[in-house]
């Protein structure tokens, strides 16, 4: 057997446009919620800009040149009655009268000139003035937009006699109420936003659950209180999780009682011969059969923990620390074995401890059993809980850890093979660490032999 085809293959190097599109992909949001919102809120926000602002840019120019042609039109209906009045006096009560009438200021200069410097404007007006007086007005004229501030000025020739001078508020040539479009857009874009983030999180909320849900199904433990909500996709993928895990309850269930019926019929003829060779006393010939039925016993208690795994143990909070210490503790009483302990931060986790206990003391037997000095230490890394067992003996070579979790599977030369053992410690230490959502890892120990971490998230 091949021990590199676990490996995976070296897979070519990506085109530059597929790693562009990776690094893209690390800025957008990880979370549904957020990915669901952008995609609801962006083409709302996009979509509100431009009909917003070419709505504004061709409202405000049909304003605009609305409010100025009718201004130019009261212009040239005061310019026409000017006109047709000879007399200077009747011309300024003329003048004084349209003053009070159009709502603009307006005088009568006799004698005066127009300007000869063009007069300053800006884009948001003076284009629209000079073109409606240029069409409305023949007399020569000249206008300044930005002299005094928020009155333009407009002048007229009327004649040879004399100018006549408008002085008239620049917001009577704009649409002053412009900024109210926006603020409502926005003050309705919010409200509508607002709707949506309830409306989203009402439909999140169910996928989060049934991704809790799984996320303790995969650690061990039991989420009673689950049922279907939400959209009909949901409420599918939620009946089909429930499926799931009744039909892998129903499995383990069938094969911890079939393997327990197998045991148990194994172990009735064992003890038959177990009492035959007592009942022949104590002779050369019996010592090699008694060993051999002990060997086949402690094989089916092998047999049988690795096939029941974790059993119907639930999780509940524990001490890690104390679990370990409880360990260390057994181990010294069975022999003179040098092992330490250590511990740091707070331990107290929701797991099966029985199961886990079992897990690490694996482990622990699997270092006494090839070294001579152990070290057990427990840790708190974030979310998670690590466990080390380390010990001084031959290790195991960095291409061949991944086959040791394999079961039934024994690394002869790595190994001693008169210590015994059927394969299955470390394949049982880490299927009960993926019962509870983690793993088990082999690495090098500072001590010089194998490092195994047990990773449990909390």
């Amino acid at each position: 057997m091949s021990l590199t085809s676990d490996r995976p293959a070296v897979l070519p190097t990506s085109p530059p446009r597929r790693r562009r599109g990776a690094r893209l992909r690390d800025f957008l949001p990880r979370r549904l919620f957020v990915r669901s919102l952008l995609i609801v809120v962006v083409p709302m926000v996009l979509l509100q800009a431009v009909v917003a602002y070419m709505f504004l840019a061709d409202h405000e120019a049909r304003t605009t040149a609305n409010l100025t042609r009718g201004q130019v039109d009261q212009m040239a209906l005061v310019i026409q009655l000017v006109q047709g009045e000879p007399d200077p006096a009747k011309r300024h009560e003329l003048v004084a009268e349209a003053s009070g009438r159009l709502g603009m200021s307006v005088a009568y200069l006799p004698g005066e000139q127009l300007p000869t410097q063009p007069g300053t404007t800006d884009t948001q007006v003076g284009e629209y003035i000079g073109r409606e007086m240029d069409g409305r007005i023949p007399e020569p004229h000249w206008y300044d937009a930005q002299r005094f501030g928020e009155l333009v000025d407009l002048r007229v020739k009327v004649d040879e006699a004399g100018v006549l001078r408008f002085l008239i508020e620049r917001k009577r040539f704009i649409n002053i109420n412009m900024h109210l479009l926006p603020i409502w857009m926005i003050v309705f874009s919010l409200f509508l936003l607002g709707i949506a983030i309830l409306f989203l999180r009402n439909q999140i909320r169910p996928i989060q659950r049934l991704a809790l849900a799984a996320e303790a199904f995969g650690r061990g433990r039991d989420v009673p209180d689950f049922k279907p909500a939400g959209a009909t996709e949901v409420r599918r993928a939620a009946i089909a999780f429930i499926g799931m895990r009744q039909r892998i309850a129903r499995q383990m269930a069938q094969r911890t009682e079939m393997l327990a019926g197998v045991s148990h019929d194994l172990r009735t003829p064992l003890t038959r011969m177990k009492l035959e060779l007592a009942m022949m006393g104590d002779e050369p010939c019996t010592a090699d059969l008694r060993n051999d039925i002990l060997e086949m016993e402690r094989m089916l208690d092998e047999y049988l923990a690795f096939a029941r795994g974790e059993g119907g143990e639930q999780a509940a909070n524990a001490n890690v620390a104390e679990l370990v210490s409880e360990i260390a503790d057994d181990v010294r009483r069975k022999g003179d074995f040098r092992i330490d302990v250590t511990t740091v931060g707070d331990l107290v986790a929701p797991v099966k401890r029985n199961a886990l206990k079992r897990c690490v003391v694996n482990l622990v037997e699997n270092a006494i059993k090839y070294g001579k000095r152990t070290q057990l230490a427990a840790r708190r890394d974030e979310d998670y809980i690590e466990i080390f067992v380390e010990d001084d003996g031959p290790g195991i070579p960095a291409e061949r850890r991944q086959e040791a979790f394999r079961p039934f599977r024994r690394l002869d030369e790595g190994r001693n093979l008169a210590a015994g053992g059927v394969g299955l410690g470390l394949a049982i230490a880490r299927d009960i660490a993926r019962g509870h959502g983690g793993d088990v890892k082999l690495g090098e120990s500072a001590l010089g032999g194998l490092k195994a971490t047990v990773r449990i998230p909390v």
